[in-house]
């Protein structure tokens, strides 16, 4: 993303602008004008009188005065100023709840005026720019560049530049740290060690430089995009991880109008509005970000999983908004239905007649079992995570079809108290995780494929069983 800041002028459509300069002309400060009066002739008389008007001896005392009182009396008190009082942010996100993303961003600009601006990522975002374009009012937009962008990102911030008639302001990561990096530990090194560290130096510390020339900032968050990580985001909030011009903790403000809107409908208006996108989009790609970590999902699957695919379900927050990862000291014992970030109870899934739920004991019995009498397809999974979600509807319809077939259906909890356990002993390296337990061999067999669509689980267990 890059931090561009733009001023929009041209507003097309039925809203209509005031004419916007961005130089505020002010008073000039310490010029006279020369006003109308009598010309006085400079006769040697007058001229005589004003030589002594003017001269003045250098030893000359200045005249006392005795009146000390009077002058006193003059002094102007200062005058004390009401400390400005703080904006409830809390209660604003609450009165803003059944609020229009076009209400939340009009509502933001005209708080915060120039101090405040749209971060783009070069995705579905582009539907924050359209708001901020229809309200009528002057806005900025900043982007993050990492220098590992897809070709189709920077084509997009092109064209975007050209429909608004703006410019994006682009913030970099400092080139030494980039070259340190690199030249340590090589180019895809996050594959190997996670995505933080890199994201850390191409993309959280320029948001940091970024953010401090600000007193808010609008994102595309929705609650719909990540498990277990935006599930709660509320419309405005003090930001918890960035400071902002003023610094200190509660010096900037985050605002994010589309938190309460679905995927699909921030589409619709898209198409609507006939908004530049990303033309990776029409590729399969959901959520995106740098080349090397961003890929098109597959049927069945939920959108972030095209983001760092290799790492857990709950990791997939790149640092931009750390603020929204809860404390995993307050995790449940992994018995209940309380998810990975302590933050809320959901519903168990896969629960159907044709579905057995295992227990520790009995996956620890197909374990140990090297002729089984028939055999078993599971699923390790986490009732909170999206991505198990998004399969729920294609692991219960591939057990309805298997439910004569001689292969037993099954479903393992596997977060918890027994994500260890299932990390050591079944493969699991990320939820959800399907494991075939042939009927002649104790070794299940991991499904690693990423399709998770009824046809492509199907194919797995009849070429197994």
């Amino acid at each position: 993303m890059a931090l561009a800041f733009t001023a929009s002028t041209a507003i097309h459509g039925s809203l209509s602008s005031s004419s916007y300069d961005p130089q505020p002309k002010v008073s000039v400060i310490g010029t006279t004008q020369p006003m109308d009066r009598p010309q006085i002739p400079l006769t040697a008389v007058n001229l005589s009188r004003i030589r002594r008007l003017a001269v003045k001896s250098l030893n000359a005392e200045p005249k006392r005065n005795e009146s000390i009182v009077p002058l006193a009396a003059t002094i102007v008190a200062p005058v004390e100023e009401k400390a400005e009082e703080a904006e409830d942010y809390e209660k604003l996100a609450e009165e803003l709840t059944n609020a229009s993303p076009l209400e939340i961003i009009d509502k933001a600009l005209e708080k915060f005026g120039n101090d405040i601006a749209i971060a783009f990522s070069g995705a579905e975002d582009v539907a924050l720019i359209e708001y901020a374009h229809l309200t009528g009012r002057p806005f900025r937009v900043f982007s993050l560049d990492t220098g590992r962008l897809n070709p189709e990102t920077y084509q997009l911030f092109d064209a975007v530049e050209k429909h608004y008639g703006i410019r994006i302001e682009y913030m970099f990561p400092d080139a030494v740290e980039v070259q340190a990096l690199v030249r340590n530990k090589g180019l895809f090194s996050f594959y190997e060690d996670g995505h933080q560290e890199c994201c850390r130096i191409r993309k959280v510390r320029p948001l940091r430089r970024a953010l401090k020339g600000l007193r808010a900032w609008i994102t595309g968050q929705r609650k719909d995009q990540s498990p277990g990580t935006r599930s709660e985001i509320p419309i405005v909030q003090v930001d918890p991880s960035f400071e902002g011009l003023d610094g200190g903790a509660g010096s900037l403000v985050k605002w994010n109008p589309v938190a309460n809107v679905d995927g699909k409908d921030i589409w619709n208006f898209l198409r609507a509005m006939n908004v530049p996108v990303n033309s990776l989009h029409s590729q399969g790609y959901v959520s995106i970000g740098c080349e090397p970590c961003t890929r098109a999902v597959l049927p069945g699957q939920h959108e972030r999983e095209g983001r760092w695919w290799w790492e857990d379900a709950k990791a997939k927050e790149c640092g931009l908004h750390k603020g929204n990862i809860k404390d995993e000291s307050l995790n449940g014992n992994g018995n209940g239905a309380v998810h990975a970030n302590g933050t809320t109870t959901v519903a168990d899934i896969f629960d159907t007649k044709d579905i057995v739920s295992l227990s520790r004991p009995g996956v620890e019995n197909l374990l140990k079992l090297e002729n089984r009498r028939e055999p078993w397809l599971v699923v390790l999974y986490a009732p909170w995570c999206r991505f198990c979600q998004a399969m729920e509807g294609s692991y219960v319809e591939l057990a309805d079809k298997l439910a004569s077939s001689g292969v037993k259906v099954g479903k393992f909890r596997a977060d918890g108290e027994q994500k260890a356990f299932a990390q050591q002993e079944l493969q699991l390296g990320s939820f959800p995780t399907i494991l075939f337990f042939p009927r002649h061999s104790s070794q299940p067999i991991k499904y690693v494929s990423e399709k998770r669509d009824v046809d492509s689980l199907l194919a797995f267990v009849n070429a197994l069983r």
